[in-house]
């Protein structure tokens, strides 16, 4: 019996082109922007692969994606307990990326991404926010938040010996007891109404400067205006004693103007009454 070798030919083409196809297929891939690629050739890693279209050895390489943009990790309900012995629970966000030129030791050490969250920062953040808020008390840990998320963000870097990026760390709640809370709500309103009652002085004390000021300047005015007066007074007096002496002088140079200055006033009238043993004024009237 024979067989023809006709009988295999079609489907032999066939599965040689659906074999083409798929080796074509397989051979062909892409990497996106925000991501890097991590080139296996029969597990080992032989290299990286940068964002576009890129060949590899079908059957043979693998490509590992592995993202090189920023991501956030939220972590809830972290507890710690501040310098002076309150608790608090606080919601975390740390934002970090891996650099592009790190992925292959990313690879080589944790494999992917979710392993080094989990290995690396997952483990890290509890224990440096409690390590840093345990240094602030309570108080100063809300009134110098900034301070506090600078200096948990610092410890984290720190302590991260990874192939990752720490980019910023995010307080985003800091709970207390209710009691405390209160008991701070308490202490604010008191620090408020101080700071409100040291202003009121403030400005009562300007106030009071400002009246001050003006009796002063009424006083000055006051002063002012009797020196003048007594400018014045004083200049009046020594108008009036000068003519008083220039007067006297000339009367005292001149007894003709003395009787000049009575005949002057005198209106021509004897006087009607007479004391005893008084004599007649008269006049010295010669003429020349």
């Amino acid at each position: 019996m024979s067989i023809s070798i006709n009988s295999f030919k079609y489907p032999t083409i066939a599965t040689a082109m659906l074999l083409s196809v798929f080796a074509a297929s397989s051979a062909l891939y892409t990497i996106d922007e925000k991501e890097r690629g991590v080139v296996l050739r029969n597990g080992a890693l032989v290299g990286t692969a940068e964002p576009g279209l890129a060949f590899k050895i079908p059957l043979i390489e693998a490509v590992k994606l592995i993202s090189v943009q920023n991501q956030t990790t939220r972590y809830e309900s972290l507890t710690a307990y501040s310098m002076d012995q309150q608790a608090a629970t606080l919601n975390v966000s740390v934002s970090w990326h891996v650099e592009p030129s790190q992925v292959a030791d990313l690879y080589r050490g944790y494999g992917d991404v979710e392993n080094m969250v989990s290995r690396v920062i997952s483990r890290q953040v509890p224990t440096q926010v409690e390590n840093i808020f345990g240094r602030y008390t309570a108080i100063r840990a809300v009134q110098d938040r900034g301070q506090f998320v600078a200096d948990i963000a610092e410890a984290l870097k720190s302590s991260i010996d990874a192939p990752v990026v720490i980019d910023s760390v995010q307080i985003e709640n800091i709970d207390f007891s209710d009691a405390y809370e209160r008991s701070i709500e308490e202490r604010m309103n008191a620090e408020v109404q101080v700071k409100t009652r040291e202003q009121m002085l403030a400005t009562e004390r300007i106030q009071a400067q400002i009246q001050t000021t003006m009796a002063q300047a009424a006083a000055d005015s006051v002063l002012a205006q009797a020196k003048a007066e007594a400018e014045a007074t004083r200049l009046r007096g020594d108008a009036e004693a000068d003519a008083i002496k220039a007067r006297a002088a000339a009367l005292s140079s001149n007894q003709n103007l003395v009787e000049l200055t009575k005949a002057e006033r005198w209106d021509g009238k004897l006087p009607t009454t007479m004391l005893p043993n008084s004599v007649v004024p008269y006049l010295d009237v010669k003429r020349q």
